[in-house]
């Protein structure tokens, strides 16, 4: 348990302090990260989200259906139910309240899952990890970033009407690359073809630096914001880490999902946050101190809560 823990975070924490130290130092200017920010969004991404969705054969997606059944529900429930009650309740802006909510709803499966679940169930499972990527960019991704399109200083007169508005928003988040690739993706499998493998090759070529350049950036990021650890960010890391695998696996028992889908689930579900919001923040100039104070807060904790989730797999036998 201690060399999966470590497999998970290590790795984690070693490239974001490395991005946190270089920000601080002034090696990369944490104030100007936005090639950075495309390199990993508009490139790195993208290409790890298609391989890792195309070359999954179809069949092996299906059979996940419980897994994207719990996470989509768990996800999108909690993004939405954090998302009102930072807007009514706390009074923070649309914006503020969607980067918080992608904080708390969404794990880290860019980076984390792929050692976790291939050290707890063999690398015969990483279509679980296509699975929670594909739910994580096709969600609760695109509706963050058409909140925050929503939420972009408008330039000039503008005499467009609220839905028109909204329906710009949607059309140019759900034509990001990172939104697109795992739709293409899934298209790809679902048609029967081989990805040929100098395709593969060359993708994962670019792909296989999207976690590593990902925690970079947000290292970078982080450094020119406070850590404060208020009541709020206490709150949405106990969503994050407790509440959210416990949900995923009440959904997996309602459905009657199998022993080891279930395990998959509560895994992946137990992730700490993912860096996807500090991304998006930076893309638009929208820095969340809440946000990225509740990624650092949750990958800490996660040392704890993946433990526990970790050692419940060896003992869950339905």
């Amino acid at each position: 348990m201690i060399t999966v823990l470590s497999l998970a975070l290590a790795p984690t924490f070693f490239v974001m302090l490395l991005g946190y130290v270089a920000g601080k130092t002034g090696s990369i200017n944490n104030k100007h990260v936005t090639e950075l920010n495309i390199v990993v969004m508009n490139y790195c991404l993208p290409s790890s989200l298609f391989v890792a969705t195309a070359s999954t054969q179809w069949r092996d997606l299906v059979a996940q259906w419980p897994v994207l059944l719990s996470l989509g529900i768990v996800m999108m429930g909690i993004y939405l139910l954090w998302y009102g009650y930072e807007c009514r309740l706390r009074g923070q802006h649309s914006s503020e309240a969607a980067l918080q909510a992608l904080a708390v709803g969404q794990p880290n499966f860019a980076a984390a899952a792929f050692p976790v679940i291939t050290a707890l169930f063999g690398a015969d499972h990483l279509s679980t990890v296509a699975v929670g990527i594909a739910v994580g960019s096709t969600l609760p991704s695109p509706l963050t970033l058409a909140l925050l399109e929503l939420d972009k200083p408008k330039t000039g007169a503008s005499g467009a009407g609220g839905l028109t508005q909204i329906a710009k928003a949607c059309a140019l988040a759900f034509s990001k690359p990172i939104v697109l690739s795992p739709v293409f993706g899934m298209l790809y499998s679902l048609s029967g073809l081989h990805l040929p493998d100098v395709v593969a090759a060359s993708l994962r070529q670019i792909g296989v630096a999207a976690g590593g350049m990902g925690l970079l950036v947000t290292g970078v990021v982080l450094s020119q914001s406070r850590f404060r650890l208020s009541l709020n960010t206490t709150v949405g890391v106990a969503v994050s880490n407790v509440a959210q695998p416990i949900l995923a696996f009440l959904i997996c028992r309602g459905v009657g999902a199998p022993i080891e889908i279930t395990k998959l689930s509560v895994i992946m579900a137990a992730l700490p946050s993912g860096f996807f919001g500090i991304l998006f923040g930076n893309s638009y100039d929208r820095i969340s101190v809440e946000a990225n104070s509740t990624i650092i807060a949750s990958t800490i904790f996660s040392a704890l809560t993946l433990a526990v989730a970790i050692g419940w797999t060896y003992s869950y036998i339905g």
